[in-house]
């Protein structure tokens, strides 16, 4: 796993490459994409930070894993390609974003659309093995991503993130907590949890209002 990664991203995070854990996480899933089926693709594992740059990051969302069925997981969480169906959790999310904002928004699988306007849709994990959820956890992933929340939130100012499901609300215990980010949690998008309080979170309308009255552009949800 040759690590290319989006420069300002790799400036910031050109000391956790030479970490101990980071040179075995990268033994680990090299010998795993040998052995058998991984998802993503290996040039989708760090598309997140491909398609949201660093410094123009507005919004984090924090996923788990990859999906782990053929053709779903394209590196960016909850996403999968156009033309795949939709799972539940992205379904209820759209839902969500129509009932809260009032738009339509478009019911497309692949939110690079969201990236593109600054919506750093991270999982924990970046890989997974076939059929198997959770396969790659707790090999050096978690550790990767904890730096990556940290450290943009501790250099960036006024950021939103968007905490869904207790997973996710733990993760997001490293965000610093005097750069003025909007914290917002509620529960997972999944039917087994969406009646429990995501829908009518208005998290998305939240968002947009906390971005203009800090001077950033809305997000076309």
């Amino acid at each position: 796993m040759n690590v290319k990664i989006e420069p300002s991203w790799k400036k910031v995070l050109e000391g956790e490459f030479k970490e101990d854990y980071f040179k075995k996480l990268t033994g680990f899933v090299k010998k795993q994409y040998k052995k058998g089926a991984v998802f993503p693709a290996p040039k989708f594992i760090f598309r997140a930070f491909e398609l949201t740059p660093f410094d123009k990051v507005k919004v984090v969302i924090l996923g788990q894993d990859p999906y782990h069925g053929p053709g779903q997981a394209n590196g960016l969480c909850f996403a999968v390609g156009d033309g795949v169906s939709l799972p539940p959790s992205l379904q209820n999310i759209y839902k969500e974003i129509e009932k809260d904002t009032g738009t339509k928004p478009k019911w497309k699988g692949d939110l690079d659309r969201w990236a593109a306007q600054g919506v750093l849709l991270l999982n924990a994990t970046l890989t997974v093995a076939a059929r198997s959820p959770g396969s790659h956890q707790n090999k050096g992933w978690e550790q990767f991503t904890d730096q990556v929340i940290k450290i943009l939130s501790q250099k960036r100012k006024n950021l939103v993130f968007l905490l869904w499901g207790a997973y996710a609300q733990r993760k997001g215990q490293v965000i610093a907590g005097n750069q003025g980010h909007l914290i917002l949690k509620s529960p997972h998008p999944s039917p087994y949890s969406a009646n429990n309080g995501f829908f009518g979170s208005g998290h998305f309308s939240q968002t947009n209002i906390f971005l203009t009255m800090n001077g950033a552009e809305q997000i076309e949800w």
